[in-house]
């Protein structure tokens, strides 16, 4: 077992650290997760440790388990079940990174309940209002858009939305290379007069922010072919558009995958174009994305989505553990401007 370090807030992360993966997180846990993490440390070369319980783990392919008598299930109150099950693995997980015993966590588990432990365990960075959750939106032949916030606030002020654009900026460009990203605004039309109160009041504060590369408003059909790196909106907003753009994907492709394969015509025409299709189809599927990040914390907490795969969770841990390796807590405490709540 590594020992305790000391961490201060925004401090860099020890490479040499694991990953914790919260072993009893998500639909297909515990076997899926713990696959996936045996794989991620063989094929990535990286630590992993599990959290939860020994004996439904089972064989953990030789790696650390750090033990967890209790589970929070996907339909829990996430703040109240936090609170009562502090043995948990989710909060044994947010505590590791808080702890020094692990450089970041990861969770296909209630995503409400992972928000919560890692805020709860991790704390924020200073002058972060409230965390947002990061998720990539592929765009084929480009770096994601990163739609933020993806629903950690339903209700948000124009000061909350600035540091959102602020932090996923810093997280654009340590992830992906981007130097400038640029960020738009999630509205009902592109100028700047369309909207509620707080789009337009947003809209202003963020042609003012600091470190945000601001290209103005964008609305729902642009966020497929990613007219901009980062597209922020509240929690409430951007939740809701999240998941029709899944559910419409989903559709799509078992509606083409279906004609594809109604008679031998379109199973004819169905071998000339898969070669071509599934790139494409790998580019959208979400267990090739590695999760969503939640920013704002002292620590990296990656949300897998509760389907998560073997191989979504080696997509996750990759994530999670070079986006540590790479400073990107120190980043995000770099890039905020300091607001006050009601800001």
């Amino acid at each position: 077992m590594a020992a305790a370090t000391v961490r201060r807030p925004g401090g860099p992360a020890d490479k040499d650290l694991p990953v914790a993966v919260d072993a009893m997180g998500g639909d297909k846990a515990p076997g899926e997760i713990v696959a996936g993490a045996v794989q991620a440390a063989g094929e990535l070369g990286v630590g992993v440790v599990l959290v939860g319980r020994p004996e439904e783990i089972g064989d953990a392919g030789g790696l650390e388990v750090i033990e967890a008598t209790e589970v929070i299930a996907m339909d829990e109150d996430p703040a109240q079940s936090v609170r009562r099950k502090k043995d948990s693995s989710l909060v044994r997980a947010a505590e590791a990174v808080r702890d020094g015993r692990a450089l970041a966590m990861v969770s296909a588990g209630n995503t409400g309940a992972t928000m919560a432990s890692a805020l709860l365990r991790m704390g924020r960075l200073p002058g972060v209002v409230r965390p947002a959750i990061a998720t990539p939106v592929p765009r084929p032949g480009a770096t994601p858009t990163v739609l933020v916030d993806a629903g950690a606030n339903a209700e948000c002020t124009a000061a909350m939305l600035v540091q959102f654009a602020q932090m996923a900026a810093a997280y654009v460009s340590a992830r992906y290379g981007v130097e400038e990203p640029t960020v738009a605004l999630l509205s009902i039309g592109e100028e700047p007069t369309k909207g509620t109160p707080l789009v337009k009041e947003a809209h202003t504060a963020l042609e003012a922010a600091a470190g945000v590369r601001f290209v103005g408003n964008v609305e729902g059909r642009d966020l497929l072919p990613g007219t901009a790196d980062v597209v922020v909106t509240d929690g409430f907003t951007g939740n809701v558009a999240l998941k029709t753009l899944e559910g419409a994907l989903r559709f799509f492709m078992d509606a083409l995958a279906e004609v594809l394969g109604r008679d031998d015509a379109t199973r004819q025409a169905a071998e000339a174009l898969l070669p071509h299709l599934a790139p494409l189809a790998a580019d959208f599927d979400p267990d090739n994305t590695g999760g969503a990040m939640l920013l704002g914390l002292d620590g990296v907490c990656v949300i897998s989505h509760g389907s998560s795969s073997a191989r979504a969770v080696v997509s996750a841990v990759r994530v999670a553990h070079d986006v540590a390796v790479g400073g990107l807590v120190g980043r995000l405490a770099g890039s905020v401007s300091s607001v006050s709540a009601a800001g």
